[in-house]
């Protein structure tokens, strides 16, 4: 009997729960392949006004054949709890693919394990990658290696159906992609800021200023503690 592929999708407080709730819908048809969404102790999880509960304690999964990290407002906090990261750590040291969606790459990055690899996050975080040393790309979903990101929130369904091409084939892939009825067809060319009109892309960008600049100061600073605590373990060595 052939063994299930694990999938885990680590989540905390305030992940954006699109990021993980839209891979995981493609995922959870494939066969022989099993999906533990995943959570510190097994905590229930807030994200967006919805409470995701019935998870699996993060630090009890032994190991994963695809990690899979989502973003959210939340991916500053979670990078800044050690405990966490050590758990990212832990299961991307051994998995055979390491995966992301949207801000999630920046926990991978903060986790030390992607360093110097492309990696795609979501176009307002994007260049936070390189405090990491990683580099930052704009593909929607990006694949280097082993490494397999998908960037904001909705990239992860492509991101998804990259991912079973990869692991199941690409007629399971259309398969799944057939049975989810996944034809995007967007109403507003408004998706990126590239082609968004000029006076969306200012309204949006007058809401992050209030929030991110102190945001990033935060990632930034987690990027400079890491890189010290490399520094003094070399130094130790």
């Amino acid at each position: 009997m052939q063994a299930d592929l694990i999938i885990v999708m680590p989540i905390y407080q305030g992940v954006t729960h699109l990021d993980f709730t839209a891979p995981h819908q493609f995922l959870v048809r494939v066969p022989n392949t099993r999906v533990l969404v995943a959570s510190m102790d097994g905590e229930p999880v807030e994200a967006d006004g919805l409470r995701f509960c019935g998870l699996e304690p993060l630090e009890k999964i032994a190991t994963c054949d695809v990690l899979c990290v989502p973003g959210g407002a939340g991916m500053v906090a979670a990078i800044e709890d050690d405990k966490f990261l050590e758990q990212i750590q832990r299961l991307g040291r051994t998995a055979r693919y390491l995966t992301s969606v949207c801000t999630g790459s920046l926990i991978l990055a903060a986790a030390g394990l992607i360093t110097g690899r492309h990696a795609a996050c979501h176009w307002a975080w994007r260049d936070l990658l390189a405090v990491f040393g990683v580099i930052p790309d704009p593909a929607r979903v990006v694949r280097d290696g082993n490494l397999l990101t998908g960037g904001g929130v909705t990239a992860g369904i492509d991101f998804a159906l990259t991912l079973i091409a990869e692991i199941a084939g690409e007629g399971a892939a259309q398969e799944v992609q057939l049975g989810l009825e996944y034809a995007p067809a967007p109403p507003f060319e408004a998706g990126r800021p590239d082609i968004a009109p000029p006076h969306i892309l200012r309204a949006v960008h007058d809401r992050l200023a209030v929030l991110m600049p102190e945001r990033r100061e935060r990632v930034k600073l987690v990027a400079e503690k890491r890189a010290g605590n490399l520094r003094n373990l070399c130094t130790g060595c």
